[in-house]
């Protein structure tokens, strides 16, 4: 989420069940904010956190996605509100799934970089991976938590990934950067009914993840970028 609306819905969302949450936040500098996100939001999505760890939320987790000349001056930032605020930080490399389609890799700022800069203030030791969670994570040598860093591009973990995603719209995809999708809303409003029903999205689940690639490809010269923007996809 980008938190706007945790301040009304935190509790909610918590009785209800929800257990954890990640916010969306690419910059603490207002003007920055504006200019990456075209709302002038981020006061409100600052108490958005607030509201998340007052719910009882855990953990919650800070996404900022690094652009190089946009807001890679606020590595260190982040890590600091990270560290007096409670929350995990996750940095994310700069992937081709922006709307304006400006991506290129000289505006990735490399997972490599980020740890320098936050290990030059506050030392870091490497933490042991645990399962298949995309994010690389790095413990605080003093013990103030931690901070974690996604790398899609400069370092791809796809040979560990076992994510998949279902889309607003109700299409299934088996990678961020997958081309293909396969409509599980087709079905659910198939007029099929219960076992049945059941039985004909999980064999299209099942035939889905059986596409799953090997990898992505960003780095190669055949990559395809996906028709569907982040935003589109749902993060």
């Amino acid at each position: 989420t980008n938190g706007v609306s945790l301040p009304l819905l935190a509790d909610e969302l918590k009785a209800a069940g929800l257990r954890r949450v990640n916010i969306s936040c690419d910059s603490m500098d207002r003007d920055k904010f504006l200019l990456m996100t075209r709302r002038d939001d981020l006061q409100r999505v600052l108490e958005g956190i607030e509201a998340a760890k007052r719910a009882g939320f855990s953990p919650v987790k800070v996404n900022c996605v690094m652009m190089r000349g946009v807001n890679d001056d606020e590595i260190v930032d982040f890590a600091r509100f990270g560290r007096e605020n409670n929350v995990a930080v996750r940095f994310i490399e700069f992937m081709p799934l922006d709307a304006d389609d400006k991506w290129s890799k000289d505006k990735v700022v490399a997972s490599a970089e980020i740890i320098a800069a936050i290990n030059a203030v506050f030392p870091l030791t490497r933490a042991r991976q645990l399962g298949a969670q995309p994010s690389a994570q790095w413990n605080y040598d003093d013990g103030l938590g931690d901070v974690g860093v996604i790398a899609s591009v400069t370092e791809p973990f796809c040979g560990d990934c076992d994510r998949v995603r279902v889309t607003a719209d109700g299409k299934f995809q088996t990678c961020l950067f997958a081309t293909d999708e396969f409509d599980l809303r087709a079905i659910l409003r198939s007029g099929l009914k219960g076992t049945a029903l059941d039985d004909a999205v999980a064999a299209e689940v099942a035939r889905a993840v059986g596409t799953k690639w090997a990898g992505h490809s960003i780095n190669q010269i055949h990559f395809t970028r996906p028709t569907r923007s982040m935003s589109q996809i749902g993060g």
